[in-house]
């Protein structure tokens, strides 16, 4: 009786990963395998198919509700969507797992919220807030005291300096570098290779060395390449 009781305890909870993308396949190098077992993907795409792996429709998580779940999806042209993507699962926040790569560095006093996917080489340092479902992809740096909100998704090689907030459905392009003090708001997109050395508003996007606008859905006027960078004349040197 003891011995079945401790298989039991023992025993690898069942984990599906949605859905099936380039994401997605990497979260396998960052799962503990001596804890969760992958019976597969969940993918709404019925024409993705894998000789690796299973594929399921979504219904699989109704069928069997001690299944966990990974939610890992977004890219640059869905990032908008993280939330709507997820939610449409309708899970509890007790169904979802986190992943962290056990190549990656976590410091003292960070927190780290549900469903969130820290890749190999990631570096979070002290007193950062990582919140729910947010991807960080290898090699990217989080230094002190930043926060980085819901369903944002920070590419591989960033560096985010001490004490920056970025709001909830972001997207920080791979490469990126972002100043510390500067607040990113909700649902930017900040290109590959960007160096961020300001504040961004919400639903803009922004590229270059120095990040410049090139599109903002805030109904509000966009300078001009020109006049962005001689108003960079007027932020405080450290």
């Amino acid at each position: 009786m003891r011995l079945k009781l401790t298989e039991r305890l023992m025993a690898k909870r069942k984990l599906v990963i949605f859905p099936y993308n380039g994401n997605g396949i990497e979260a396998l190098d960052c799962i503990d395998h001596e804890v969760y077992e992958v019976i597969g993907f969940i993918d709404d795409d019925q024409g993705k198919c894998s000789s690796n792996h299973k594929i399921f429709r979504r219904s699989i998580i109704e069928d069997y509700s001690e299944l966990l779940v990974l939610a890992v999806p977004g890219s640059p042209s869905s990032f908008r969507n993280r939330n709507e993507n997820i939610n449409s699962l309708k899970l509890n926040p007790d169904r979802f797992i986190t992943a962290i790569h056990p190549r990656a560095s976590i410091g003292r006093n960070v927190s780290i919220g549900y469903n969130c996917l820290i890749m190999a080489g990631v570096v979070i340092t002290s007193n950062a807030i990582i919140k729910n479902h947010v991807c960080i992809l290898p090699n990217s740096v989080i230094h002190h005291d930043v926060k980085v909100n819901d369903y944002t998704l920070i590419g591989s090689n960033v560096v985010i300096a001490g004490g920056t907030s970025i709001g909830k459905n972001c997207y920080i392009g791979s490469g990126t570098n972002v100043i510390n003090g500067v607040q990113i708001g909700d649902k930017a997109l900040v290109g590959l290779g960007s160096n961020v050395i300001r504040s961004i508003s919400e639903n803009t996007t922004v590229a270059g060395n120095p990040a410049l606008v090139l599109e903002s859905k805030n109904n509000l006027h966009t300078l001009p390449p020109r006049a962005q960078l001689e108003g960079l004349e007027q932020i405080p040197k450290h």
